[in-house]
């Protein structure tokens, strides 16, 4: 069937000369054109050079100069899709701009939680008013409902400056219930009210949505009927954490691992809770809490209620580390325990059983949609610590069960995520975006 090639000229300022290249067939139908690249032709109109499409992403991630190893090939694969810019904070109170892999926007991390916020509502939309005026980005990537606020805000800002933008809202966690549970919160009424109408008004304005899984997935589709939604699993660098776990012995360390955040919603109070009778039973048994103290309050009342159970040689708090060494903790542990009572996911699930290591997690959110109850895993009801307990007696009472368990939840995780699959699945997001719909109609309109 033939096929018409259309260019059609953006609007934004500094790429005056650059032109979109769209396929249109003769029934009027359009794609982009494969690899999101457009055709810049030169001033003298001779031979074109192929410019990518400017993708922004805008989320609550902390970045720092060098990127870790995670971030760095996260970005580096990204840089196939187009030229890549990212809007997020910093690790520490200064703002940052450096370039690798990807522009990086980085505003301060502001000591409350809420600070932060206000900078996301206030600073990113003009940010990425920027990006798309001065820059020429036209898609944006909103990595939560709460930061696609500012994104939104952004879009509708371009249009009314004559730019067609299109906006993604992703979501990676239980963002109906996770955010008003991991903290402490001065007049929770008026604060949810603000949050839950900040991620309404940008699923309202979103073009296409994301989910990590089936449950964010139906969470989407609740709160957006009639919108598109793409299920795609996040970005985990899975090859450091297979490789760690070629190096995994047959016996049991005894040692119990946590990693992630440190607030309530996590639930480490009750797996403190289900260590603390079977400690008696397995002398050697030790349980390791990895991770960012994110609300302090609630850490210092974890370790105090350690010295209450007089296990505070038994159970030991661990700073958050880079992902190579994270990686080596958990080919080590006996059996990784996510107790959470909200996960999106919980990549960190997927992470540990790529090191062959058996999980015990929660049954909320998209657990059970990596957790095979007695394949890979084990499920429990969130804050059953009696059950939890019981779980961890049997892993360390059946140690060449538990590492069976734990080689078949390494096969699982090995064929569950690749990088390819990942770009993939953004470029398709990408390419049928209703912007660049709308752009080939009225190209295919000029034929």
């Amino acid at each position: 069937m033939g096929k018409y090639l259309i260019r059609l000229r953006p609007c934004w300022p500094k790429t005056a000369n650059t032109h979109l290249s769209l396929i249109v067939n003769r029934e009027g139908e359009a794609s982009i054109a494969n690899n999101l690249v457009a055709d810049s032709v030169g001033e003298s109109g001779d031979t074109p050079c192929r410019v990518k499409v400017r993708i922004a992403f805008l989320g609550g991630s902390r970045y720092s100069r060098p990127l870790d190893e995670t971030s760095r090939k996260k970005f580096q694969a990204l840089s196939g899709l187009g030229e890549v810019f990212v809007i997020g904070f910093s690790k520490d109170l200064y703002p940052r701009k450096f370039i690798e892999n990807a522009h990086f926007y980085l505003l301060p991390q502001l000591p409350l939680p809420v600070l932060r916020y206000v900078e996301t509502f206030l600073i990113a939309p003009l940010l990425a008013c920027w990006l798309i005026f001065g820059h020429g980005v036209r898609m944006l990537v909103a990595q939560s409902p709460y930061e696609g606020f500012a994104a939104a805000l952004a879009k509708k800002i371009a249009g009314w400056g004559g730019c067609r933008v299109s906006l993604i809202v992703e979501a990676h966690g239980d963002f109906e219930k996770s955010l008003f549970m991991q903290r402490r919160i001065w007049f929770p009424g008026l604060y949810r009210s603000l949050m839950c109408y900040a991620a309404g008004f940008a699923l309202k304005h979103a073009d296409r949505l994301r989910a990590v899984s089936s449950f964010t997935k139906e969470q989407l589709a609740r709160r957006a009927p009639g919108k598109t939604i793409f299920q795609l699993l996040p970005w985990t660098d899975i090859s450091v954490f297979v490789q760690a776990g070629i190096h995994r012995a047959n016996h049991s360390s005894q040692i119990i691992l946590y990693a992630g955040v440190l607030i309530p919603l996590k639930g480490i109070h009750h797996l403190i809770n289900a260590f603390a009778p079977i400690a008696k039973d397995f002398p050697q048994a030790r349980l390791f809490i990895v991770g960012r103290e994110e609300n302090k309050s609630y850490t210092a009342d974890l370790k105090q209620h350690v010295e209450r159970l007089g296990m505070y040689e038994r159970v030991q708090f661990i700073a958050a580390m880079p992902q190579a060494e994270l990686a080596s903790w958990m080919q080590k542990a006996s059996v990784f325990v996510l107790p959470s009572a909200s996960e999106g996911l919980g990549r960190v699930v997927i992470e540990a059983m790529a090191t062959g290591t058996p999980v015990i997690a929660s049954r909320v959110g998209g657990i059970p949609e990596v957790v095979e109850e007695g394949n890979t895993g084990f499920l429990v009801s969130p804050g059953d610590e009696r059950a939890l307990a019981e779980k961890l007696r049997w892993v360390l009472e059946n140690s060449a069960k538990a590492h069976e368990m734990g080689e078949h939840a390494r096969e699982f995780a090995k064929r569950l995520f690749c990088t390819e699959a990942y770009i993939d699945g953004y470029r398709r997001i990408f390419e049928i975006s209703p912007s660049s719909a709308e752009q080939v109609k009225h190209a295919a309109s000029t034929v």
